[in-house]
C-alpha cells in the first residue's frame, strides 16, 4: 500500500471517529439542546456573557434612577451631577481630583475611597460618571441592535420570499442606505436629535443599522424556500404570512441573532464615535464617549479621566463580539468541537469492540 493510500485511509478513519463522537453526543437531542450545548462550550462566550452580566449589574444599580412610579436607590453615595470638595490630597503637585482607588491589600489605603475615579474639573465624582456614562451607551447599544434587527429582519424576509419586483425595490433601498456612510448618518441624526436624549438617538439610529442584516436575511429566505417543508405547507393551505414567520424565520433565526450582535457591538462604537465628535449624546447628559471628548487634553496631566470610559468601551465591545462568535458557532451546523485525543482513542476501541463483536 502507497503512502498516499495510508494517509488517505488514516484520515477517513479520523473523520468518521470524529463523526460518531458528534452523533453520540448530540444523539436524542433537539436542535435548540444542540445549540445549547455547543454555546456552552465556547469557552470565550461564556467567560464574556458572565461578564458583560456583571457589568451591566454593576453599572445599573450603583447610581439612583426611577421609571414611573418606580424608584431604586443606587449603593453608590455620589450622583452624576453632584459636585463635592474637590480634593487634593494625595495628588502630584499641581493636580487636584486624583483616584482614590487602590487595589494594593497592604496598603494603608486599600478600597474605593471617596472617588476611586478621581474627580473632573469642577469636582464631579468620575466614577458616577463613568457608571452614568455606560449606562447611557449600553441603553443605544441594545435599542439599536432591537431596532435594527427587526427591520432588517422584516425586509430581508419579504424581499427574499417574495422576489421579483418587491425584491428589486426593496434590495435598491437597501443599496442606496449602504452608500451612504453610517458616521455621516449618525452625525446628521445626532446634531438634529442628540439633544433628545440617548433614547430617542437610538432609535432614529437604529433605522439605519439594519442593511447588513437584511441581505443575510434575504440570502437565508431565498434559500429556505425552496425547501420541502415549505411546499408541504403550501399545500395544507397556509398563509404566506403563517409560512414566512411559522416555517421559515425559524430556521433562520441562527442567522439573525449573530447578526444582532455584531449590530450592538458596532453601535456601541457608532455612538462613541458620534459623542466624540460632539453629535451623540449631549450635556448635561453623558456617555462614555462624551467623556472621551470632553476630557481628550488631560490624557497626559490627568489620563484616569481618559481610562476609564476607554475600558468601558473595550471590554463592553470585545464581550458581545466573542458572545456572537459563540453563538456563530452554536447555530453553525458545520461548525464542530475540536475531538481530544482521549475521545478518539475512546472512539476508536468502541468501534474496534463493535467489528469484533459483528
Amino acid at each position: 500500500m502507497s503512502v498516499f493510500s495510508k494517509f488517505k485511509r488514516h484520515s477517513n478513519m479520523e473523520e468518521s471517529t470524529e463523526v460518531d463522537i458528534f452523533n453520540k453526543e448530540t444523539e436524542g437531542l433537539s436542535q435548540g439542546q444542540i445549540v445549547r450545548r455547543r454555546f456552552l462550550r465556547h469557552r470565550g462566550a461564556i467567560i464574556s456573557l458572565v461578564v458583560l452580566s456583571s457589568i451591566l449589574l454593576f453599572v445599573f444599580s450603583a447610581l439612583d434612577f426611577k421609571l414611573g412610579p418606580l424608584k431604586y436607590r443606587g449603593w453608590w453615595k455620589y450622583g452624576y451631577t453632584e459636585q463635592p470638595n474637590l480634593r487634593t490630597e494625595g495628588c502630584p503637585q499641581f493636580l487636584s481630583g486624583c483616584p482614590t482607588l487602590s487595589i494594593n491589600p497592604f496598603s494603608k489605603s486599600f478600597g474605593l475611597g471617596d472617588h476611586p475615579f478621581g474627580q473632573d474639573d469642577i469636582g464631579r465624582d468620575y466614577f458616577a460618571l463613568v457608571m452614568r456614562g455606560a449606562q447611557r451607551s449600553i441603553l443605544v447599544m441594545f435599542i439599536i441592535g432591537l431596532v435594527g434587527g427587526f427591520i432588517g429582519t422584516i425586509i430581508g424576509a419579504i424581499s427574499g420570499f417574495y422576489r421579483g419586483r418587491v425584491d428589486a425595490v426593496l434590495m435598491r433601498f437597501t443599496d442606496f442606505i449602504i452608500t451612504i456612510p453610517s458616521l455621516i448618518i449618525g452625525s446628521v441624526i445626532g446634531f438634529h436629535f442628540g439633544n433628545l436624549g440617548a433614547t430617542f438617538l437610538a432609535l432614529y439610529l437604529g433605522l439605519f443599522a439594519w442593511t447588513g442584516l437584511s441581505r443575510l436575511v434575504r440570502g437565508e429566505f431565498l434559500s429556505l424556500r425552496e425547501r420541502e417543508f415549505v411546499d408541504a405547507a403550501r399545500v395544507a393551505g397556509a398563509s404566506d404570512r403563517r409560512i414566512i414567520f411559522k416555517h421559515i424565520l425559524p430556521n433562520a433565526v441562527g442567522v439573525i441573532i449573530v447578526s444582532v450582535t455584531l449590530i450592538m457591538s458596532g453601535a456601541i462604537l457608532l455612538e462613541t464615535g458620534l459623542s466624540y465628535l460632539g453629535f451623540g449624546v449631549v450635556s448635561p447628559d453623558v456617555s462614555l464617549g462624551l467623556l472621551i471628548s470632553q476630557y481628550q487634553d488631560s490624557f497626559t496631566t490627568r489620563p484616569w479621566l481618559f481610562w476609564y470610559p476607554g475600558i468601558f468601551i473595550i471590554v463592553i465591545a470585545l464581550c458581545v463580539n466573542f458572545i456572537g462568535d459563540g453563538l456563530r458557532d452554536a447555530f453553525d451546523p458545520r461548525q464542530r468541537r475540536r475531538i481530544s485525543r482521549k475521545e478518539r482513542a475512546q472512539a476508536r476501541q468502541v468501534s474496534r469492540a463493535e467489528k469484533s463483536a459483528s
